[in-house]
């Protein structure tokens, strides 16, 4: 049983160190970009950036009516928002301020898009969990956050 033990507390002591943790982050920041920036290309026309597409404001006024925003307003504000903040938490840059946008956008989902409980333990979990551990975390040692630490000598 010794040996189990020994063997367990060895291969923990090879991920949880630095680069694992870093590792770990960075896999979070890019499952949650991940998340986001497959529903901004649902919300653009293919094949361009951000030309919003008219469909979107059709979706947001039929299904999407309880949002406590104008629909003029919230299309462009989640497009923009799905756009963004996706390619910051890649790039590990504004990693903690990325995710509490895509938590907060996230809890307005499920409060005022989907308030059920099979939505909330179905989608909404994952990137609540995901965005709650960047917060807490930050985004590690593979980040453009911790280059500009690191430059500012801290």
């Amino acid at each position: 049983m010794s040996s189990v033990v020994a063997l367990y507390d060895r291969a923990v002591g090879l991920v949880a160190n630095v680069i694992g943790e870093a590792f770990a982050l960075l896999l979070a920041r890019v499952a949650l970009a991940g998340i986001f920036w497959r529903s901004y290309k649902t919300k653009v026309e293919e094949g361009t950036w951000l030309q919003i597409n008219d469909t979107q404001y059709f979706l947001f006024e039929d299904q999407f009516s309880g949002l406590p925003i104008p629909t003029d307003l919230a299309v462009p504000m989640a497009t923009y928002a799905e756009f963004l903040f996706p390619i910051l938490l890649v790039l590990g840059l504004a990693t903690r301020f990325s995710a509490v946008a895509l938590l907060i956008m996230t809890l307005v989902i499920q409060i005022f898009v989907f308030p059920t409980s099979d939505h909330f333990f179905g989608w909404a979990m994952v990137p609540i969990a995901l965005a709650a551990v960047l917060i807490a975390r930050g985004s590690g040692m593979l980040s453009a956050d911790a280059i500009v630490v690191k430059a500012r000598g801290q």
